[in-house]
């Protein structure tokens, strides 16, 4: 048994014994930047990148049809960067966070993505891998998210590294083009300390399935591997693995390349990115649980599992025996997908129960949930979350928690009665009230089971997965115009004991809010200004 489990077991009872250390308290004054900073690397900006009406959400999870064998080039390479990870917009509505004092203030905005981010701290580094078939010399760069540009780390044909360290069996096309992921822990462990590698594990999955569902409707494939030879990707990168992690790698299928021997060539000559990160922090802290979490989860990471692995780590079923709520067709997620995140947010205290949530905007959430929680990729497509809903404000629907049925599209009811008190006795923070919602949704995920069946790098796996199903309910409530907002500050024990999860392994990792907003809230029209 790794150390994997016991931090597990220590993110799952925080709510009543708090992790070390305990009495942290961040520095904002000297907290880092929200990206790597090269002073002094040349740069490109990328193109403009329209995007068609007719790539639907509905499309981007895969729920009409599955993704085509499209091919990237760099300008769908541009348009899935700045959609997923790029500054969209400024963040300046009146609402109940706690940094809502700041907002005003342009050294310290708040730049919307679209992807989610715990924390809004944003710790993935985006790295593109480029060789010969690339419309720029080979190399390593750098996504820089507040320029929309690349930054060149790098002159020099490298993927064969990259082929190399995604060894025997890795999922994606045979290409000479990466996107290569990495994550700087103290861009979040400042602020969440031992608690920050449960956070950004889930950061790295709201971002994959983000290009997932940008690429699945344009007609593209992405499929991440989690499972490399990282120590050879963090050499490249230059990467300290006590400071960053490598978290994915994702083949590109690239429009014009053909298969050569340079990649073999570069394959067996180590090379290294020479240009260091300055980070902005005069003090930089280490802490204990991220480090032996970094260990723990990079020391198996070519031993990528074998079809049907993760089999045993499966969903548990739901009870058949229990009291079936069909749920009508989910309404059809008709926005197309740059649309849908450009508009996604957290609503942050905004919810009014007073209009109802309906039952085709529910079913829709509930279809994207169990769509986002299929990563794909060398994790193959069994499904390891499980989904509850805690039932407020839903037209039709009694007042109660339910575990939805994927396979009949409806609800399998667990107790009866109104849960706002309880949901809200157990939620840590001020900045939502729970009850106001119109549901709340928990993903679980059998956590030992899954390291049981693959090692501690299964933890990757399993906040990665929960990242996803984020991701994907955030972008699907945006397109059914329903507010939306994810949480991990609750009691996790508490959510076991309510829904009598004691005997199957479940972990209830996340809880996501859907609901509707009061009407004519306080807001600024920054792009106007």
């Amino acid at each position: 048994m790794g150390y994997a489990h016991e931090y597990a077991a220590a993110i799952m009872h925080r709510g009543r014994v708090p992790m070390d250390p305990a009495d942290y308290v961040p520095n904002w004054q000297d907290g880092p930047r929200k990206a790597k900073f090269y002073p002094g690397a040349d740069s490109f900006p990328l193109p403009d990148a329209p995007y068609p009406s007719d790539a639907t959400l509905d499309r981007g999870l895969c729920t009409e049809g599955a993704p085509g064998d499209g091919e990237f080039d760099l300008t769908t390479l541009s348009g899935m960067l700045r959609d997923s990870y790029g500054l969209t917009g400024r963040r300046l509505g009146v609402q109940a966070n706690t940094d809502l004092s700041a907002l005003p203030f342009y050294p310290l905005a708040n730049w919307s993505r679209g992807s989610a981010s715990g924390g809004g701290l944003y710790p993935v580094g985006v790295h593109w891998v480029s060789g010969p078939s690339g419309p720029v010399p080979p190399g390593v760069h750098y996504y820089s998210t507040r320029h929309h540009a690349m930054q060149r780390l790098l002159t020099g044909d490298v993927s064969g590294q990259v082929r190399a360290a995604l060894g025997e069996g890795a999922p994606g096309p045979a290409t000479d083009q990466y996107l290569v992921l990495s994550i700087k822990y103290w861009q979040n462990s400042f602020k969440y300390n031992s608690f920050s590698f449960h956070a950004v594990s889930m950061d790295l999955g709201a971002c994959v399935q983000t290009w997932r569902m940008w690429a699945a409707a344009r007609g593209l494939a992405v499929e991440p591997a989690l499972w490399f030879d990282e120590e050879r990707l963090a050499a490249l990168l230059g990467a300290d693995p006590r400071e960053e992690g490598i978290f994915a790698v994702v083949p590109l299928k690239w429009a014009g390349y053909k298969p050569g021997v340079d990649g073999e060539v570069a394959a067996a000559t180590p090379v290294s990115v020479r240009r260091k990160d300055v980070e902005r922090s005069r003090t930089v802290l280490t802490f204990d649980a991220l480090l032996r979490m970094q260990e723990a989860t990079s020391a198996g990471a070519t031993a990528r599992p074998a079809p049907g692995a993760l089999a045993p780590a499966a969903a548990h079923p739901v009870d058949p025996a229990a009291a079936e709520v069909e749920l009508p067709p989910a309404r059809p997620l008709e926005t197309d997908v740059r649309t849908a995140l450009r508009d996604r947010r957290s609503s942050f205290g905004r919810f009014e129960g007073q209009q109802p949530v309906t039952r085709p905007q529910l079913a829709a959430c509930l279809g994207a949930a169990v769509a986002g929680s299929r990563l794909g990729g060398d994790t193959g497509e069994v499904p390891l979350a499980k989904l509850y809903a805690f039932v407020s404000h839903v037209e039709g629907l009694e007042p109660g928690s339910y575990a939805y049925d994927p396979e009949r599209r409806s609800l399998r009811r667990v107790k009866e009665g109104r849960p706002g008190e309880f949901l809200q006795k157990n939620y840590f923070l001020a900045n939502y009230n729970l009850e106001q919602a119109g549901a709340v949704l928990v993903p679980t995920v059998r956590t030992t089971a899954v390291l049981d069946a693959v090692g501690d790098r299964g933890y990757r796996l399993v906040n990665a997965t929960i990242g996803a199903v984020a991701q994907s309910v955030y972008t699907a409530a945006s397109a059914v115009d329903l507010g939306c907002g994810v949480a991990l500050g609750f009691d996790n024990i508490s959510y076991i004991e309510e829904l009598g999860l004691e005997e199957t392994g479940e972990a209830p990792l996340l809880i996501m809010m859907i609901g509707n907003e009061r009407p004519a809230p306080a807001d600024f029209r920054y792009e106007i200004a």
